[in-house]
């Protein structure tokens, strides 16, 4: 065979032998390094620990509208992703390329949730509103949460534990566990009762959590923000002169009916630690979850004369305070007459 011949075969052997190695190595990092995400506004992915490699490049494939993820799965291939579970909220923006989510992911890089921590009326519709919004159980948040042992252990009964949570927006991790969640929201209590409001409510003579349990009485006696700290001062004048509170809220607790519009002569009657018209000062803790709107009413409430509310016949949510009972007694008639005549009986 002619040398030049067989020399031109040796280098088209060898062109095609680096072409066919190198064409592999190129598309691989293209896919990886080079192929962006097009998305308009950065995106997040919601991983949890059940997915897999699969699954996740599923995910990212929905939020960037089929974008190839090639350059994902030989990553998660290569670095054995399915080996380390792996669980929580990470952005996705324009321009990333597949290298920098799949580093994002395993290096933890999470980005958190906005948390809202709402007004219950009760802790099983709290950890309810709670567990929608992160990787949390609802069932398994609230029997951490109504342990009496962990509860007992940070200083809680039964019955002051909803005075715990502080209604807020709070930057968490999505995949924050039970434990660590109720660490944080016991954290932003102690910020909240900073020394000034502790000093307003020695003042008042209580504690934090007696506090919180005439807030809880206060939301559910009007949703008017002004309306509150009058209605907070009217309830302290009771206490000042050891009258009882007579709060309509506390009957509804105590007969385990929030939403009554009418209050029988036979619900007064009902023997409650909560019924504050047959046992003088505060029930044993809240009725809810209040409201920082309702606890700083308390600590600022406003001075008058007022001993006595009543619903206004209008139906407004707002009140008629008076001085006497006799003056009270004429609204409370009022109010009564607009419930009959709506044949309202409960």
């Amino acid at each position: 065979m002619n040398i030049n011949i067989l020399s031109r075969k040796i280098v088209y052997t060898v062109i095609i032998t680096a072409f066919l190695i190198i064409l592999p190595i190129g598309y691989a990092y293209y896919i990886v390094k080079i192929d962006s995400v097009d998305i308009d506004k950065t995106e997040y992915l919601y991983i949890t620990p059940n997915d897999n490699s699969a699954t996740v490049a599923e995910k990212i494939s929905d939020i960037t509208g089929g974008s190839s993820t090639k350059g994902f799965e030989l990553l998660a291939k290569h670095n054995k992703f399915d080996s380390r579970k792996r669980s929580g909220r990470f952005a996705i923006n324009n321009g990333d390329n597949m290298h920098a989510i799949y580093r994002r992911i395993v290096s933890n890089e999470q980005v958190p949730v906005k948390l809202v921590v709402p007004s219950t009326r009760t802790l099983e519709q709290l950890t309810g509103a709670i567990s929608r919004q992160l990787l949390l159980d609802s069932l398994e948040l609230s029997e951490f949460l109504t342990n009496p042992i962990y509860y007992k252990t940070i200083g809680y009964n039964k019955e002051t534990l909803p005075s715990l949570f502080i209604p807020n927006t709070y930057e968490v991790y999505w995949n924050i566990k039970p434990e660590n969640l109720m660490t944080r929201l016991m954290k932003e209590r102690r910020n909240f009762w900073n020394k000034e409001r502790i000093a307003k409510a020695e003042k008042l003579n209580m504690t934090p959590e007696e506090v919180a349990t005439l807030a809880s009485i206060i939301d559910e006696e009007t949703n008017s923000d002004e309306e509150k700290p009058i209605v907070a001062g009217m309830y302290i004048n009771r206490l000042k002169r050891n009258m009882p509170l007579q709060a309509d809220p506390t009957v509804k607790f105590a007969i385990g009916d929030p939403t009554r519009k009418r209050i029988l002569k036979k619900d007064l009657e009902t023997d409650s630690p909560y019924n504050t018209y047959r046992y003088k000062g505060l029930p044993p803790g809240p009725l809810r979850i209040p409201t920082i709107q309702a606890i700083e009413s308390v600590l600022n409430y406003t001075k008058h004369n007022y001993l006595y509310m009543c619903a206004k016949e209008d139906f407004s949510g707002r009140h008629n305070f008076a001085k006497t009972l006799s003056e009270h007694n004429a609204n409370a008639r009022r109010y009564q007459q607009a419930l009959n005549k709506l044949n309202i009986k409960r």
